[in-house]
Protein backbone atom coordinates (compact mmCIF):
# COMPACT_ATOMS: atom_id res chain seq x y z
CA UNK A 1 0.00 0.00 0.00
CA UNK A 2 1.15 3.27 -0.87
CA UNK A 3 1.11 6.28 2.02
CA UNK A 4 -1.30 8.56 0.60
CA UNK A 5 -1.03 12.49 0.19
CA UNK A 6 -4.12 15.28 -0.17
CA UNK A 7 -3.84 18.32 -1.16
CA UNK A 8 -4.73 21.08 1.35
CA UNK A 9 -7.07 22.75 -0.51
CA UNK A 10 -9.16 19.14 -1.33
CA UNK A 11 -8.85 18.18 2.17
CA UNK A 12 -10.17 22.07 3.21
CA UNK A 13 -13.25 21.48 0.84
CA UNK A 14 -13.96 18.06 2.11
CA UNK A 15 -13.84 18.91 5.76
CA UNK A 16 -15.98 21.52 5.22
CA UNK A 17 -18.42 19.30 3.21
CA UNK A 18 -18.33 17.18 6.55
CA UNK A 19 -19.21 20.11 8.81
CA UNK A 20 -22.36 21.07 6.27
CA UNK A 21 -23.78 17.75 6.28
CA UNK A 22 -22.90 17.33 10.25
CA UNK A 23 -25.03 20.19 10.55
CA UNK A 24 -27.60 19.76 8.32
CA UNK A 25 -28.47 16.12 8.68
CA UNK A 26 -26.63 14.43 11.96
CA UNK A 27 -27.66 17.07 14.02
CA UNK A 28 -31.27 17.33 13.38
CA UNK A 29 -32.00 13.63 14.20
CA UNK A 30 -29.29 12.61 16.66
CA UNK A 31 -31.40 13.02 19.86
CA UNK A 32 -34.81 11.08 18.37
CA UNK A 33 -32.43 7.86 17.40
CA UNK A 34 -29.77 7.94 19.93
CA UNK A 35 -33.06 7.53 22.75
CA UNK A 36 -34.70 5.23 20.21
CA UNK A 37 -31.83 3.17 19.56
CA UNK A 38 -32.53 3.70 15.46
CA UNK A 39 -30.72 2.26 13.34
CA UNK A 40 -29.75 5.66 11.05
CA UNK A 41 -30.60 4.04 7.21
CA UNK A 42 -31.22 7.69 6.10
CA UNK A 43 -27.64 8.86 7.34
CA UNK A 44 -25.82 5.50 6.43
CA UNK A 45 -27.20 6.31 2.58
CA UNK A 46 -26.16 9.59 2.92
CA UNK A 47 -22.35 8.54 3.93
CA UNK A 48 -22.29 6.31 1.36
CA UNK A 49 -23.13 9.23 -1.16
CA UNK A 50 -20.24 11.29 0.72
CA UNK A 51 -17.25 8.43 -0.25
CA UNK A 52 -17.17 7.76 3.67
CA UNK A 53 -17.07 3.86 3.41
CA UNK A 54 -14.34 4.33 1.18
CA UNK A 55 -12.43 7.00 2.86
CA UNK A 56 -9.08 4.76 3.21
CA UNK A 57 -9.62 2.82 0.71
CA UNK A 58 -7.14 3.60 -2.22
CA UNK A 59 -8.27 4.90 -5.35
CA UNK A 60 -7.08 2.21 -7.38
CA UNK A 61 -10.10 0.39 -6.08
CA UNK A 62 -12.73 3.60 -6.16
CA UNK A 63 -12.49 4.88 -2.37
CA UNK A 64 -11.24 8.01 -1.72
CA UNK A 65 -7.84 6.94 -0.46
CA UNK A 66 -7.73 9.30 2.29
CA UNK A 67 -4.72 9.77 4.50
CA UNK A 68 -5.08 8.66 8.14
CA UNK A 69 -4.36 12.16 9.25
CA UNK A 70 -7.91 13.15 7.00
CA UNK A 71 -9.83 10.70 8.14
CA UNK A 72 -9.03 10.83 11.72
CA UNK A 73 -10.00 14.94 11.53
CA UNK A 74 -13.33 13.26 9.88
CA UNK A 75 -13.98 11.23 12.70
CA UNK A 76 -13.71 13.99 15.19
CA UNK A 77 -15.90 16.94 13.34
CA UNK A 78 -18.51 13.69 13.73
CA UNK A 79 -17.36 12.67 16.73
CA UNK A 80 -18.10 16.23 18.66
CA UNK A 81 -21.93 15.29 17.26
CA UNK A 82 -22.98 12.16 17.18
CA UNK A 83 -19.76 9.65 17.87
CA UNK A 84 -21.84 6.43 17.45
CA UNK A 85 -22.50 6.93 13.51
CA UNK A 86 -18.33 6.93 13.31
CA UNK A 87 -18.26 3.27 14.36
CA UNK A 88 -20.24 2.56 11.78
CA UNK A 89 -17.53 3.22 9.19
CA UNK A 90 -14.38 2.60 11.30
CA UNK A 91 -15.30 -1.34 11.63
CA UNK A 92 -16.23 -0.96 7.98
CA UNK A 93 -12.48 0.20 7.32
CA UNK A 94 -10.79 -2.11 8.99
CA UNK A 95 -12.39 -5.12 7.00
CA UNK A 96 -11.50 -2.94 3.78
CA UNK A 97 -7.68 -2.81 5.55
CA UNK A 98 -7.44 -6.07 6.53
CA UNK A 99 -7.84 -7.34 2.95
CA UNK A 100 -6.38 -4.25 1.48
CA UNK A 101 -2.92 -4.86 2.93
CA UNK A 102 -2.81 -8.72 3.62
CA UNK A 103 -5.01 -10.08 0.52
CA UNK A 104 -4.22 -11.60 -2.28
CA UNK A 105 -5.16 -9.85 -5.66
CA UNK A 106 -8.22 -11.62 -6.66
CA UNK A 107 -9.09 -10.86 -3.14
CA UNK A 108 -8.76 -7.06 -3.51
CA UNK A 109 -10.06 -7.05 -6.97
CA UNK A 110 -13.43 -8.91 -5.94
CA UNK A 111 -14.23 -7.31 -2.51
CA UNK A 112 -12.43 -3.48 -2.37
CA UNK A 113 -14.63 -1.75 -5.11
CA UNK A 114 -17.96 -3.18 -3.44
CA UNK A 115 -16.52 -1.93 -0.04
CA UNK A 116 -15.15 1.39 -1.28
CA UNK A 117 -18.93 2.23 -2.60
CA UNK A 118 -20.68 0.98 0.52
CA UNK A 119 -22.42 -1.44 -1.96
CA UNK A 120 -21.80 -4.04 0.32
CA UNK A 121 -20.71 -2.85 4.32
CA UNK A 122 -18.68 -5.24 7.26
CA UNK A 123 -16.53 -5.09 10.19
CA UNK A 124 -13.89 -7.02 12.18
CA UNK A 125 -15.30 -10.07 13.50
CA UNK A 126 -12.37 -10.96 16.71
CA UNK A 127 -13.59 -10.50 20.21
CA UNK A 128 -15.77 -14.08 21.72
CA UNK A 129 -17.09 -14.30 25.13
CA UNK A 130 -14.03 -15.53 26.80
CA UNK A 131 -11.33 -13.59 24.61
CA UNK A 132 -11.51 -10.06 24.08
CA UNK A 133 -7.83 -8.07 24.52
CA UNK A 134 -6.28 -11.55 24.91
CA UNK A 135 -7.48 -12.40 21.27
CA UNK A 136 -5.05 -15.47 21.57
CA UNK A 137 -8.07 -16.89 23.43
CA UNK A 138 -10.19 -17.42 21.03
CA UNK A 139 -11.91 -20.58 20.61
CA UNK A 140 -13.28 -20.46 17.03
CA UNK A 141 -12.02 -23.08 14.16
CA UNK A 142 -11.73 -23.30 10.98
CA UNK A 143 -11.25 -27.12 9.74
CA UNK A 144 -9.90 -27.67 6.04
CA UNK A 145 -12.67 -29.90 4.51
CA UNK A 146 -11.29 -30.25 0.92
CA UNK A 147 -11.92 -26.94 -1.14
CA UNK A 148 -13.30 -25.32 1.65
CA UNK A 149 -13.37 -24.60 5.19
CA UNK A 150 -15.91 -25.44 7.82
CA UNK A 151 -16.05 -22.56 10.92
CA UNK A 152 -17.70 -22.98 14.17
CA UNK A 153 -17.94 -21.15 17.26
CA UNK A 154 -19.10 -17.70 18.27
CA UNK A 155 -18.69 -13.98 18.10
CA UNK A 156 -19.33 -11.26 20.79
CA UNK A 157 -19.82 -7.40 20.29
CA UNK A 158 -19.64 -7.21 16.58
CA UNK A 159 -20.51 -3.68 15.45
CA UNK A 160 -22.33 -4.00 12.25
CA UNK A 161 -23.11 -7.35 12.79
CA UNK A 162 -26.60 -6.90 12.25
CA UNK A 163 -26.69 -4.47 9.20
CA UNK A 164 -23.15 -5.52 7.50
CA UNK A 165 -23.12 -8.47 5.21
CA UNK A 166 -19.47 -9.61 5.31
CA UNK A 167 -16.50 -9.68 8.14
CA UNK A 168 -13.15 -10.30 8.28
CA UNK A 169 -13.25 -13.43 10.66
CA UNK A 170 -10.41 -14.40 12.93
CA UNK A 171 -10.42 -17.97 13.66
CA UNK A 172 -8.21 -21.27 14.69
CA UNK A 173 -7.08 -22.86 12.09
CA UNK A 174 -4.40 -24.79 14.37
CA UNK A 175 -5.77 -25.44 17.75
CA UNK A 176 -2.54 -26.93 19.17
CA UNK A 177 -0.27 -24.61 17.54
CA UNK A 178 2.83 -23.20 19.97
CA UNK A 179 2.80 -20.41 20.12
CA UNK A 180 -0.97 -19.83 20.07
CA UNK A 181 -0.70 -17.02 17.52
CA UNK A 182 0.58 -19.31 14.75
CA UNK A 183 -2.39 -21.25 14.68
CA UNK A 184 -5.04 -18.55 13.76
CA UNK A 185 -6.13 -17.01 9.79
CA UNK A 186 -8.34 -14.71 9.08
CA UNK A 187 -11.45 -15.36 7.07
CA UNK A 188 -13.55 -13.16 4.83
CA UNK A 189 -16.80 -13.83 5.50
CA UNK A 190 -19.99 -13.23 4.06
CA UNK A 191 -23.07 -13.74 5.78
CA UNK A 192 -24.81 -17.12 4.23
CA UNK A 193 -25.79 -20.67 5.59
CA UNK A 194 -24.61 -21.73 8.68
CA UNK A 195 -23.94 -18.10 9.88
CA UNK A 196 -26.40 -16.46 11.70
CA UNK A 197 -27.24 -13.24 14.18
CA UNK A 198 -27.85 -13.90 17.44
CA UNK A 199 -28.65 -11.38 20.17
CA UNK A 200 -28.51 -7.32 19.86
CA UNK A 201 -26.48 -6.48 22.88
CA UNK A 202 -28.13 -3.57 24.78
CA UNK A 203 -25.59 -0.92 25.42
CA UNK A 204 -25.43 2.37 27.88
CA UNK A 205 -24.74 4.09 24.84
CA UNK A 206 -23.15 4.38 21.68
CA UNK A 207 -26.84 4.06 20.86
CA UNK A 208 -28.40 3.42 17.13
CA UNK A 209 -25.02 1.42 15.89
CA UNK A 210 -25.60 -2.34 15.95
CA UNK A 211 -23.42 -4.75 18.37
CA UNK A 212 -24.46 -8.34 18.53
CA UNK A 213 -23.32 -11.92 18.59
CA UNK A 214 -22.24 -13.95 15.00
CA UNK A 215 -23.13 -17.53 15.68
CA UNK A 216 -21.66 -19.95 13.30
CA UNK A 217 -22.68 -23.58 12.80
CA UNK A 218 -21.08 -25.73 10.38
CA UNK A 219 -20.64 -22.81 7.98
CA UNK A 220 -19.04 -24.01 4.77
CA UNK A 221 -17.22 -21.09 3.13
CA UNK A 222 -14.35 -21.47 -0.02
CA UNK A 223 -10.02 -21.82 0.95
CA UNK A 224 -10.32 -18.95 -1.41
CA UNK A 225 -11.50 -16.52 1.14
CA UNK A 226 -8.66 -17.23 3.38
CA UNK A 227 -7.16 -13.75 3.50
CA UNK A 228 -3.75 -13.70 1.67
CA UNK A 229 -3.88 -17.42 1.14
CA UNK A 230 -2.01 -18.92 3.81
CA UNK A 231 -2.93 -19.98 7.14
CA UNK A 232 -1.50 -18.80 10.39
CA UNK A 233 -0.81 -15.23 9.83
CA UNK A 234 -4.12 -14.42 11.07
CA UNK A 235 -3.19 -12.43 14.50
CA UNK A 236 -0.81 -10.68 12.42
CA UNK A 237 -3.19 -9.31 9.87
CA UNK A 238 -5.94 -8.47 12.55
CA UNK A 239 -3.91 -6.73 14.67
CA UNK A 240 -2.12 -4.62 11.47
CA UNK A 241 -5.05 -2.80 11.54
CA UNK A 242 -5.44 -1.87 14.88
CA UNK A 243 -2.96 0.54 15.15
CA UNK A 244 -5.44 3.09 12.28
CA UNK A 245 -8.11 1.70 14.67
CA UNK A 246 -7.02 3.01 17.86
CA UNK A 247 -6.19 6.49 16.15
CA UNK A 248 -9.78 6.47 15.05
CA UNK A 249 -10.96 5.60 18.62
CA UNK A 250 -8.86 8.50 19.51
CA UNK A 251 -10.31 10.66 17.31
CA UNK A 252 -13.85 10.12 18.53
CA UNK A 253 -12.12 10.41 22.08
CA UNK A 254 -11.09 14.20 20.82
CA UNK A 255 -14.54 14.99 19.24
CA UNK A 256 -16.50 14.15 22.21
CA UNK A 257 -13.88 16.10 24.24
CA UNK A 258 -14.19 18.97 21.62
CA UNK A 259 -18.49 18.58 21.82
CA UNK A 260 -18.41 18.63 25.31
CA UNK A 261 -16.46 21.44 25.40
CA UNK A 262 -18.71 23.60 23.00
CA UNK A 263 -21.74 22.42 24.71
CA UNK A 264 -20.49 23.90 28.42
CA UNK A 265 -18.86 27.16 26.65
CA UNK A 266 -22.38 27.95 25.05
CA UNK A 267 -24.57 27.13 28.44
CA UNK A 268 -22.22 29.02 30.26
CA UNK A 269 -22.48 32.34 28.79
CA UNK A 270 -26.59 32.39 28.60
CA UNK A 271 -26.91 30.80 32.30
CA UNK A 272 -26.09 33.40 35.08
CA UNK A 273 -26.26 33.13 38.65
CA UNK A 274 -25.90 35.97 41.40
CA UNK A 275 -26.17 38.21 38.53
CA UNK A 276 -23.63 37.72 35.85
CA UNK A 277 -23.28 34.44 33.34
CA UNK A 278 -21.70 31.69 34.92
CA UNK A 279 -18.52 31.53 32.47
CA UNK A 280 -17.40 34.92 34.80
CA UNK A 281 -17.21 32.88 38.14
CA UNK A 282 -13.80 31.70 38.41
CA UNK A 283 -14.99 27.86 39.49
CA UNK A 284 -16.46 27.48 36.03
CA UNK A 285 -13.20 29.44 34.76
CA UNK A 286 -11.02 26.43 36.26
CA UNK A 287 -13.00 23.95 34.40
CA UNK A 288 -13.51 25.36 30.79
CA UNK A 289 -9.11 26.40 31.21
CA UNK A 290 -8.79 21.99 32.14
CA UNK A 291 -11.15 21.00 29.76
CA UNK A 292 -9.74 23.34 26.44
CA UNK A 293 -6.01 22.29 27.32
CA UNK A 294 -7.14 18.34 27.19
CA UNK A 295 -9.10 18.66 24.35
CA UNK A 296 -6.17 20.51 22.24
CA UNK A 297 -3.50 18.39 23.46
CA UNK A 298 -5.60 15.18 22.63
CA UNK A 299 -6.25 16.47 19.65
CA UNK A 300 -2.17 16.81 19.29
CA UNK A 301 -1.75 13.43 20.14
CA UNK A 302 -4.07 12.12 17.35
CA UNK A 303 -2.47 13.81 14.66
CA UNK A 304 1.05 13.17 15.85
CA UNK A 305 -0.29 9.40 15.73
CA UNK A 306 -1.54 9.50 12.39
CA UNK A 307 1.17 11.49 10.97
CA UNK A 308 3.35 8.82 11.62
CA UNK A 309 0.92 6.35 10.31
CA UNK A 310 0.73 7.90 6.82
CA UNK A 311 4.74 7.48 7.14
CA UNK A 312 4.22 4.35 6.76
CA UNK A 313 6.20 4.10 10.62
CA UNK A 314 5.58 1.56 13.12
CA UNK A 315 3.24 3.80 15.34
CA UNK A 316 1.85 1.59 18.30
CA UNK A 317 3.67 3.80 20.54
CA UNK A 318 1.79 7.02 19.40
CA UNK A 319 -1.65 5.41 18.68
CA UNK A 320 -1.88 3.90 22.00
CA UNK A 321 -0.49 7.53 23.72
CA UNK A 322 -3.16 8.99 21.66
CA UNK A 323 -6.09 6.23 22.24
CA UNK A 324 -5.15 6.50 26.08
CA UNK A 325 -5.20 10.24 26.74
CA UNK A 326 -7.94 11.54 24.03
CA UNK A 327 -10.40 8.73 25.71
CA UNK A 328 -9.67 9.66 29.16
CA UNK A 329 -10.12 13.61 27.85
CA UNK A 330 -13.72 12.33 26.59
CA UNK A 331 -14.26 10.97 29.67
CA UNK A 332 -13.30 13.95 31.94
CA UNK A 333 -14.79 16.79 29.45
CA UNK A 334 -17.91 15.28 29.25
CA UNK A 335 -17.93 14.82 33.30
CA UNK A 336 -17.47 18.24 34.05
CA UNK A 337 -19.40 19.62 30.91
CA UNK A 338 -22.29 18.10 32.55
CA UNK A 339 -21.64 19.62 36.11
CA UNK A 340 -21.02 23.02 34.33
CA UNK A 341 -24.75 22.17 32.93
CA UNK A 342 -25.87 21.50 36.58
CA UNK A 343 -29.20 20.14 36.88
CA UNK A 344 -30.46 20.14 32.97
CA UNK A 345 -26.78 18.32 32.21
CA UNK A 346 -28.63 15.09 33.73
CA UNK A 347 -31.97 15.79 31.27
CA UNK A 348 -32.57 13.78 28.57
CA UNK A 349 -33.30 16.83 26.60
CA UNK A 350 -29.86 18.52 26.61
CA UNK A 351 -26.76 16.98 24.42
CA UNK A 352 -24.42 16.45 27.20
CA UNK A 353 -26.11 13.71 28.72
CA UNK A 354 -25.70 11.70 25.39
CA UNK A 355 -22.23 12.51 25.18
CA UNK A 356 -21.24 11.53 29.14
CA UNK A 357 -22.90 7.97 27.92
CA UNK A 358 -20.97 7.80 25.15
CA UNK A 359 -17.25 8.67 26.31
CA UNK A 360 -16.83 5.38 27.98
CA UNK A 361 -16.76 2.89 25.26
CA UNK A 362 -13.84 5.22 24.12
CA UNK A 363 -11.88 3.93 27.23
CA UNK A 364 -12.58 0.22 26.68
CA UNK A 365 -13.18 -0.15 22.15
CA UNK A 366 -9.63 -0.97 20.61
CA UNK A 367 -7.96 -2.24 23.55
CA UNK A 368 -8.86 -1.53 27.77
CA UNK A 369 -6.91 1.92 28.59
CA UNK A 370 -5.69 -0.48 31.34
CA UNK A 371 -4.02 -2.36 28.16
CA UNK A 372 -2.82 0.73 26.04
CA UNK A 373 -0.35 1.81 29.59
CA UNK A 374 1.08 -1.59 29.40
CA UNK A 375 1.71 -1.25 25.65
CA UNK A 376 3.20 2.42 25.89
CA UNK A 377 5.48 1.36 28.68
CA UNK A 378 7.01 -1.71 26.85
CA UNK A 379 7.36 0.23 23.53
CA UNK A 380 9.05 3.03 25.87
CA UNK A 381 11.52 0.53 27.53
CA UNK A 382 12.34 -0.77 23.61
CA UNK A 383 12.80 2.56 22.15
CA UNK A 384 15.06 3.66 25.10
CA UNK A 385 16.73 0.49 26.21
CA UNK A 386 20.43 0.93 27.98
CA UNK A 387 21.48 -2.53 27.42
Amino acid sequence: MNNPVIDPAEEAQLLDAIDRWVKREVEPVVLQHDHEDIWPAKLVEQMKELGLFGATISQDYGGLGLPASTYAQIIMRISATWMAITGIINSHLMLALAIEKFGTEAQKDTWLPKLASGEIRGGLALTEPDAGTDLQGIRMTARKAGDHYVINGTKTWISNGIEGSVFALLVKTNPDADPRHKGMSLFIAPKQSGFTVGRKLEKLGYKSIDSAELVFDNYRIPADHLIGGNEGQGFYQATGGLELGRINVAARGVGIADGALALATEYAQVRKTFGKPICEHQAIQLKLGEMATRARAARLLVMDAAAAFDRGERCDLQAGMAKYFASEAALENSTESMRIHGAYGYSKEYHIERLYRDAPLTCIGEGTNEMQRIIIAKQWIKRNSIA
